[in-house]
C-alpha cells in the first residue's frame, strides 16, 4: 500500500511513501511519536535506519532523543504504575536488536545523524552466534540516548576506559520489540562487562508497558520473578565471541549485578560525558555529533541539512538473502 506525503495514510508497519517521484520505505509505529525510515537494502553494508521526530523531521537517535522520560507523560501513566521515581529511574531506550535475532545492529556513532546500521568485521556483516541453549540476542537490546562511555575516562570500579559508545541496555520484558522502536524503560540494575580491556556497562531494564512492570523495582526482583535470566545474561555476554575465536569476556565485580541506585549513577555520569562532548568540553574523536535539537551545541544543524543527509543515502530496496550459517548452533565446553 502507498501513502502520499501530503494527506498521507500512515500504517502500523512497513509502508512505502511516494515523495517527489521516489519510493521511500518507512515504518510508522507508536513509539513516543518517533518513526524510522529505511535506506539501502536490508542485510547489506549500505542498509541504514534513520529516525524522525513527532514533526516528521530527521534527527539523530544518539543526540536528539532525550535520555529522560518527559515529565508531561506522567499524566498518562496508569495508577498501578508508580510515579514516585519516574524522573529518576525511567529512561528512553532505542531498540537496536529485537530479541531472538542475530544481526549485530547498532547506532552508527561515526556517521552523520547516527542511523542504525549493521556492524561489519573484515568486510563482512556481523551476526552473533547461537550458543546453546540460546538463539540470537536473549533480550531486546539497545542503547540509552544522550549517554557516552568516554574512552578517555578510566572507571574507578573496573580500572578500564569507556568503550566510546552510548550505554547499552538489555530489556527483559515479555514483548519482542522492533528494530528502531523507542520505548521507555525502568532501570533495575547493571553489569560491568569488560570487553577487550574496555568498560562496557550493560543496563538491565524493563519496558514500563510490560504487563508485569510493577513487579520489578530492583535487580533482586529479576532473580525472584525471572529465575535464571541474570545468569543466562552473564553466560551469554561471557561467551558470545568465543565461536569467532575470541577469548571469553570478563566482568567487574566478579560478574555481580549492581542494583538500581548504582545503575542510575552510572547513567548520570555517562550523560555528563555526553553533554561535555556535545559542547566541545571533551575530545569527541571520530564521533559524529551533528544534531537538530540541542540548540546550545555547536554541532546543531538546520532541519534541511539533516534531510539532505538522508536523501543522499542509497535508495531502499529488497532485502539481501542471509546465509544459512547464521542459524548454526554452537556447543561450548563448560
Amino acid at each position: 500500500m502507498l501513502s502520499l506525503c501530503r494527506g498521507s495514510l500512515r500504517l502500523s508497519r512497513a509502508t512505502l511513501t511516494h515523495c517527489s517521484g521516489r519510493l521511500v520505505a518507512s515504518r510508522w509505529v507508536s513509539m513516543q511519536g518517533y518513526s524510522v525510515e529505511e535506506r539501502g537494502r536490508p542485510n547489506t553494508a549500505e542498509y541504514r535506519l534513520f529516525f524522525k521526530n513527532t514533526d516528521g523531521k530527521f534527527i539523530s537517535p544518539f543526540h536528539d532523543i532525550p535520555l529522560h522520560a518527559r515529565a508531561e507523560q506522567d499524566s498518562d501513566v496508569p495508577a498501578k504504575k508508580s510515579k514516585t521515581n519516574w524522573d529518576k529511574n525511567v529512561f528512553n531506550m532505542v531498540v537496536e536488536v529485537p530479541r531472538w535475532t542475530n544481526a549485530k545492529m547498532e547506532i552508527a556513532t561515526k556517521e552523520l545523524l547516527n542511523p542504525i546500521k549493521q556492524d561489519m568485521k573484515k568486510g563482512k556483516l556481523r551476526y552473533v552466534s547461537n550458543i546453546f541453549p540460546h538463539k540470537g540476542y536473549i533480550w531486546n537490546y539497545g542503547a540509552l540516548p544522550q549517554t557516552w562511555e568516554d574512552p578517555k575516562h578510566i572507571d574507578h570500579n573496573t580500572k578500564c576506559c569507556g568503550d566510546n559508545d552510548p550505554i547499552d541496555v538489555c530489556e527483559i520484558g515479555s514483548k519482542v520489540c522492533a528494530r528502531g522502536d523507542v520505548i521507555q524503560v525502568k532501570v533495575l540494575g547493571i553489569l560491568a562487562l569488560v570487553d577487550e580491556g574496555e568498560t562496557d556497562w550493560k543496563v538491565i531494564a524493563i519496558n514500563i508497558d510490560d504487563p508485569d512492570a510493577e513487579k520489578f523495582n530492583d535487580i533482586e526482583d529479576v532473580k525472584k520473578h525471572k529465575p535464571g535470566y541474570l545468569q543466562a545474561t552473564v553466560d551469554w555476554l561471557r561467551t558470545y565471541k568465543v565461536p569467532d575465536g575470541k577469548p571469553e569476556n570478563q566482568f567487574g565485580f566478579n560478574g555481580e549485578f549492581k542494583g538500581q541506585d548504582f545503575a542510575v549513577e552510572v547513567i548520570k555520569s555517562t550523560h555528563e560525558y555526553w553533554k561535555n562532548m556535545l559542547h566541545k568540553k571533551s575530545d569527541k574523536g571520530e564521533i559524529e555529533c551533528k544534531n537538530v535539537t540541542v540548540s546550545e551545541s555547536p554541532f546543531c544543524c538546520p532541519e534541511d541539512e539533516a534531510a539532505s543527509i538522508v536523501q543522499s543515502a542509497p535508495s531502499p530496496g529488497s532485502p539481501n538473502k542471509v546465509s544459512s550459517d547464521v542459524d548454526t548452533w554452537h556447543f561450548l565446553n563448560k
